[in-house]
């Protein structure tokens, strides 16, 4: 071949062998060139996430954000109840610093339950609540209350005065008002004594009333809605003002055992330091005109004294001898 036809020939070699592999033909592979690499771009940093609002500290509690709730039981008048412990809620904060709401329960239940869902901090509790509510929770008695000189008390079941009714056996087939199937003198130990003098409490009476408090027992005993009636001694006196012949026309026929009186409460998680406030706040209110009147409004307290849970150690014991198991009914 010429030497100068040479470069023309391979160049068309060339030129056939690219277009056989454009179009797929040829038994050769031809290796692609690689691409160059071309840099991806730095991923982005995630964004700072915001951090999460954070719950009220311990420390926070007591502010108006956060309050401390104080809760009642129903056991008198509501409306007394409301404004003596609004007052009482008042006079704590003036004390301490310390923001303090209070509130009255539906129920005597309604409190210890507030309590235990950390609803209420600090709970005015009557003894079978109290003694519920520490097995249930670890609410701990901080505080007892105390009348005519003493800290504790009696039920007592009363009676119209023209009723008839002269002991126990004569309720049997009457109308019974209780007060609440936890107040403590209002229900539980009346029904207690009722057992033990043979009187079946469910079986006994002709129809049985729940009247909610202390003062609607002895006002629907005094109207005859009701034959008899359970509340703590003496109740009567609670509506002496709207009833100046209520000591007359209601007669008490039985009284019950001692019972501790009732507690002022505190969470189990409640900051000690605020609870050591708190109590010697109470202890001076107590002990002046103005909290010695918000406080016999309340529940016709005379004044309160520092206390602990083993004062309650002989209720329990009274249950246990009457077959009723606190772990069992705080289930």
């Amino acid at each position: 071949m010429n030497a100068r036809r040479l470069p023309f020939v391979l160049l068309l070699v060339g030129l056939l062998a690219l277009a056989l592999a454009a179009c797929g033909g040829g038994a050769a592979e031809v290796t692609p060139t690689e691409a160059p690499a071309v840099e991806e771009p730095a991923a982005e940093e995630p964004a700072a996430e915001e951090p999460a609002a954070e719950e009220p500290a311990a420390t926070d509690l007591g502010t108006a954000e956060n309050p401390i709730v104080m809760s009642f039981v129903p056991s008198g008048d509501t409306q007394d109840i409301i404004a003596s412990g609004e007052t009482l809620a008042q006079m704590i904060t003036e004390q301490t610093g310390l923001v303090v709401e209070s509130t009255v329960g539906t129920d005597f239940s309604a409190v210890r339950e507030a309590m235990c869902a950390g609803q209420a901090h600090i709970g005015w509790l009557n003894t079978f609540n109290y003694v519920m509510a520490n097995e249930q929770c670890g609410v701990d008695a901080a505080m007892v209350t105390s009348r005519f000189d003493a800290t504790t008390y009696a039920g007592q079941i009363i009676v119209g005065a023209d009723s008839g009714i002269e002991t126990l056996q004569d309720l049997e087939g009457k109308v019974m008002c209780w007060v609440d199937p936890a107040s403590t003198s209002g229900y539980i130990i009346p029904r207690i004594m009722l057992a033990a003098e043979g009187i079946d409490p469910d079986t006994a009476f002709s129809q049985t009333i729940e009247a909610g408090s202390h003062n609607n027992v002895v006002t629907q005993v005094y109207n005859g809605d009701c034959d008899a009636g359970a509340t703590f001694a003496d109740a009567r006196t609670g509506i002496e003002e709207e009833f100046p012949d209520v000591l007359e026309k209601v007669v008490v026929l039985a009284t019950t055992s001692d019972i501790p009186n009732d507690s002022v409460s505190f969470t189990a998680d409640f900051p000690a330091e605020m609870r050591a406030q708190i109590v010697a706040a109470l202890l001076d209110i107590s002990a002046s005109p103005e909290g010695q009147e918000a406080l016999n409004t309340l529940y016709n307290i005379e004044g309160l004294l520092e206390s602990e849970d083993s004062f309650y150690d002989t209720f329990r014991a009274d249950l246990s001898r009457a077959g009723l198991n606190i772990e069992e009914l705080a289930q």
